[in-house]
């Protein structure tokens, strides 16, 4: 591909359908099975409140992720929030500005004050070391997540909140059948929560669960989900309607066999592109698996833009024109959203390393279905980016002017 094919200059676009980070991923075997599943479900007359297939769920993802107890909701906006307000946190939390915008907002939904800490260069998770100097005596939580496949240094920030008797829970919502070593993601910490949103490794359209050991949270939990009841007519805490409801159990189930087929799939193609993107100068793709299983889900890109001679955000524009709707996870970091900058919720901070690498990163379409072919396609244009990058910023200063 040379640049005369490249749509800015007048060019079609690389791609003829659009590619996008977080397609779902429903087979036909998948879709077969759902059917068969919502068959039942009508059969029943059941569609909601705890359902079999809720229940049948629930009991296969705590075993899949060997944890005693797992409650599903209807998303993981609401799992993170019906999990601090079952704990009884009060006070601050410390957790990654790096991360998606949900996991700030859960906490100041439930009256937390976020304390956004900077980030591992290498792991782009919380870095212990400044987590633990951001401890204060209202500190009440360490609040790890672990980002693209990868989980946290979970050892050291055990170490850090024993030390200093601080509830330690993770935001896993990227981490769905991922392990640190033997042992897979879900009974760390307190609690961990994740994400089946539909462009997940793992969907339920929309859907969320909260895996924990402890009993009692659990009971929390379950109650408070479901408005507080804790009986019939027995109302004993305040709660909020979280449920997850039939349908979307069935999509959970219908997908579980797909689990291994997927990871293979998404393994596959992740090699490719680290094969074939590393041969670009100033391209570096983001190693996931290193510390146990990865799900493989994210394939994430760090530019260095002297190295490369294109900016982060001008390779976005250009990809978005080639059908590539490359993203830019995760940008600019909560401190520096426009409400936390304004109310001062944890904003108004210097975080370097989460400020520098948000503006190198991107996210490259991995639910591919020709992975082969379209990954050398990719490699190709962005090849082709780096080649004439001098044209490329001569046309941007144009079109900027």
């Amino acid at each position: 591909m040379g640049t005369k094919n490249l749509t800015i200059f007048g060019g079609k676009p690389a791609f003829q359908d659009k590619l996008f980070v977080g397609s779902p991923l429903v087979g036909t075997a998948t879709r077969r099975r759902y059917l068969a599943l919502m068959k039942g479900v009508f059969e029943r007359n059941y569609l909601t409140n705890d359902g079999a297939l809720v229940r049948e769920l629930e009991a296969e993802l705590a075993r899949l992720h060997q944890t005693k107890y797992c409650s599903l909701v209807c998303n993981a906006t609401i799992a993170q929030i019906l999990m601090l307000k079952a704990m009884g946190l009060q006070g601050e939390i410390i957790l990654p500005s790096f991360t998606f915008i949900a996991t700030a907002h859960a906490c100041i939904w439930q009256g937390l004050t976020p304390v956004f800490c900077d980030i591992d260069p290498d792991t782009l998770m919380i870095d212990p070391v400044k987590a633990e100097s951001l401890i204060t005596d209202r500190t009440c939580a360490i609040l790890g997540v672990h980002l693209f496949g990868n989980v946290c240094n979970i050892p050291a920030l055990e170490r850090v909140c024993r030390k200093h008797n601080l509830k330690l829970i993770f935001d896993a919502a990227h981490a769905f059948n991922c392990s640190l070593g033997d042992r897979p993601v879900g009974g760390f910490g307190e609690a961990e929560f994740m994400s089946f949103h539909a462009t997940k490794f793992f969907g339920t359209f929309e859907g969320g669960a909260i895996f924990t050991n402890d009993s009692d949270l659990d009971s929390r939990i379950r109650s408070k989900r479901n408005f507080g009841f804790s009986g019939y007519d027995d109302v004993r805490s305040l709660g909020i309607n979280g449920k997850m409801c039939e349908s979307s159990a069935a999509m959970g189930l219908a997908s579980l066999p797909d689990i291994p087929a997927r990871e293979k799939t998404l393994r596959r193609g992740y090699e490719l592109y680290k094969s074939r993107l590393s041969k670009i100068p100033g391209v570096s793709v983001l190693n996931v698996g290193e510390q146990g299983r990865s799900n493989y889900h994210y394939v994430v890109v760090i530019l260095d833009p002297l190295v490369f001679g294109v900016s982060r955000d001008n390779l976005v524009d250009i990809l978005w024109k080639e059908n590539v709707i490359a993203r830019k996870y995760f940008y600019p970091g909560c401190h520096l959203m426009d409400y936390y900058q304004k109310n001062n919720k944890g904003g108004c901070i210097s975080l370097p390393i989460t400020e520098d690498l948000s503006t190198r990163i991107l996210c490259l379409p991995s639910k591919l279905q020709k992975p082969e072919r379209d990954i050398a396609k990719m490699a190709n244009l962005l090849q082709t980016v780096h080649d004439n990058a001098g044209r490329i910023q001569k046309w941007v200063k144009t079109h900027e002017e």
